[in-house]
């Protein structure tokens, strides 16, 4: 056993505050207290954003194994910087948060054979995080209360719509293969986590920084790329709703307002937005949190490649693929951007596949003659040349 000198710290940031402990070899008062004025300042000095330093006991002495110490020290970091590396940008809080949450409203499927519920989790999820982090970090910045309001707004507004809207048509034919099958119900479930805890990233990592530089360009441009997009989103979908609750028009596709300038505005808007909070999260970003970027890319390819974009236009092609005045708005209207029918219907289908994602693959459900829209159209462009 021995004898050392012991100093108690408490770092304050906030309401939060945390406890660190000096340890010595026994020395004269002087010396004691010459390394306790080196320690203090060089702590001070690496204090973070907010931080305040304290002593809240005297100096006292312990009697310490030396090796247990060491031992104890030893795990007690390695838990730390574990803790730290896993944390300090609360991604496995969030992880955690989302993967109990959905677990939770997969449960009430799986028992209750109760799907409507199942875009609610997903959005609300999303308000969950936001708040979750804003709150816990304690900092209040002015870019991360924005930012955090604008993804409530989204959240909540899209999880009530979709809610109203399953709950009165019924069903969601997405889990008509589903229902019995409790592992492809568990894949959907793991999916939509994922989803949301990569989705959004970027608010997860600016409510988490300390950092807080001025208002810059990019904020700006990135509310208003949002405020376009929730504006889209939002009107496209109670366009759409509203033209579906019409009798008059049962068995039609919807090619109304924004409809009429694209064939999935709800998810230019969405895209639109969450790219848009990328943007004005970027002061922030320093290092690898760059990488918060794959929230929007990882949203953008899900829409445009597997639960989007792919499944619908599969869905209308079977059912609408032999009238000649559907495949007349498909071969006229952009799938994704909003152009007017007169330019898009005129662009070349090179500029339609490499620009504006007009890719093949929405077409692979197209009867035989609903396919020939892709021929023709290239025929009519080399008969333009020739002539």
């Amino acid at each position: 056993m021995e004898q050392i000198l012991a100093v108690d710290l408490r770092i304050v940031n906030g309401g939060d505050e945390r406890h660190e402990t000096f340890l010595s070899t026994t020395a004269s008062g002087s010396l004691f207290r010459t390394r306790i004025y080196m320690f203090y300042g060089e702590r001070r000095r690496r204090l973070g954003n907010g931080e305040r330093l304290r002593k809240f006991k005297r100096p006292e002495i312990r009697s310490i194994d030396r090796e247990s110490a060491r031992r104890r020290r030893s795990r007690r970091w390695s838990s730390v910087a574990m803790a730290a590396v896993l944390d300090s940008h609360f991604l496995a809080l969030t992880a955690i948060v989302t993967v109990v949450y959905q677990s939770l409203f997969f449960v009430v499927t799986a028992l209750l054979k109760f799907d409507k519920v199942t875009d609610f989790a997903g959005s609300t999820n999303f308000v969950i995080i936001a708040l979750l982090t804003l709150i816990l970090k304690g900092t209040w910045h002015f870019r991360q209360v924005v930012l955090t309001i604008l993804v409530v707004i989204w959240g909540l507004r899209l999880g009530l719509f979709l809610l109203m809207r399953i709950l009165k048509w019924g069903e969601d034919r997405r889990f008509d293969e589903m229902r019995s099958n409790l592992g492809k119900l568990a894949v959907f479930w793991i999916f939509q986590a994922v989803w949301v805890w990569t989705v959004i990233l970027p608010v997860t990592v600016v409510n988490a920084s300390n950092r807080d530089p001025p208002l810059q360009a990019q904020d700006v441009v990135g509310w208003i790329m949002w405020f376009l997009g929730f504006w889209i989103e939002a009107v496209a979908d109670q366009q759409k709703l509203n033209f579906k609750n019409s009798p008059e028009n049962r068995g039609k596709w919807c090619n109304i307002g924004l409809w009429s300038y694209s064939r999935h505005p709800n998810y230019f808007g969405e895209i639109l937005l969450w790219w848009g909070i990328f943007v004005a999260s970027t002061p922030v970003l320093e290092g690898s949190e760059w990488l918060v970027i794959f929230g929007p890319i990882f949203l953008t390819l899900l829409l445009l490649f597997v639960s989007g974009i792919p499944l619908l236009e599969e869905s209308a092609d079977k059912k609408y693929g032999n009238v000649a005045s559907y495949r007349t708005y498909k071969r006229t209207t952009s799938p994704l951007i909003l152009l007017p029918p007169s330019v898009y219907g005129n662009l070349p289908l090179w500029v339609k596949t490499s620009f504006l994602f007009e890719f093949p693959l929405y077409s692979r459900s197209l009867p035989d003659e609903g396919v020939n829209w892709y021929r023709e159209n290239r025929a009519e462009a080399g008969r333009l040349k020739m002539g």
